[in-house]
């Protein structure tokens, strides 16, 4: 007799299938963007991790390999046109198509007061998260639109772009001006069969948060407003990185997905 579906035993659903799919993932060399790769490998997709540092890429991509998959390190600043331009045809140099992208790459701000914020600095900043993610999401638009067979576009903001982080206007600006993006892509790109999200992580344990790691008080106290009762690691977004790539899943756009413990609404 079948066992019915309970809490306990939730209803199966069968995993995410990128077998024969290519997804680039930037900034994917580390962090919550190697996570990410993880899960689409896992998935069975073909990977090309976009970097600044090609060596860390390479290192990345071994990892994947030994896990049975197949994996492209490039090297590329998504902040330059030019790299991003590059990257994307050696991409389809070696896979041949492409059929999602997941805009990663980013960077932190100083916890400079505004009052002493500089405009370069500012800048430089929007440079890489809001820039960055820009250049890369068209080139990915301008390829899946060629090629008029969908796909999936992913953008990769904060929990920042929810609450007001301190002294720290230009991560928190750049990273809800994404959503502003992802939410106009969306509507353009549906006629394309193109979908097109946002992903917001809450705090995860990643170089990036370093320096918050090492204050234990202020890990203590997150942690404890936290419901899950710890940070994320990128293992935690392996999952839901090869969901938003899913093409099976072809009426989910313009969202944006918290994956934050329940930080935001505890």
């Amino acid at each position: 007799m079948p066992v019915e579906p309970t809490a306990t035993n939730p209803p199966s659903r069968p995993p995410v299938d990128l077998r024969g799919r290519v997804v680039v993932v930037t900034g994917g060399s580390a962090g919550i963007g190697l996570g990410i790769a993880r899960g689409i490998v896992r998935a069975g997709g073909a990977v090309a991790l976009w970097a600044r540092r090609l060596d860390r890429a390479e290192q990345a991509a071994a990892e994947l390999v030994d896990l049975g998959g197949t994996a492209l390190a490039v090297a590329c600043d998504v902040a330059d046109e030019a790299q991003v331009e590059a990257a994307m045809a050696r991409t389809l140099e070696r896979f041949g198509r492409l059929d999602a992208l997941v805009a990663n790459a980013g960077i932190g701000a100083r916890r400079t007061p505004v009052t002493e914020l500089s405009l370069a600095e500012w800048r430089s900043v929007l440079a890489v998260n809001l820039d960055g993610a820009f250049l890369t999401l068209r080139a990915a638009a301008r390829q899946l639109i060629g090629q008029a067979e969908g796909g999936a576009l992913v953008a990769v903001s904060s929990t920042a772009a929810i609450h007001g982080p301190a002294r720290q206007s230009p991560y928190a600006a750049s990273k809800t001006a994404l959503l502003g993006l992802v939410r106009s892509l969306a509507v353009e790109l549906a006629r394309h069969r193109i979908r097109v999200n946002a992903l917001l992580p809450g705090w995860t344990e990643t170089e990036l948060t370093a320096p918050a790691l090492a204050d234990a008080r202020f890990v203590a106290v997150t942690t404890q407003r936290t419901p899950v009762r710890r940070w994320a690691t990128p293992a935690d977004f392996e999952a839901v990185g090869a969901f938003l790539c899913d093409p099976t899943v072809a009426f989910h756009t313009g969202d944006t997905l918290v994956v934050d413990g329940g930080y935001t609404v505890f």
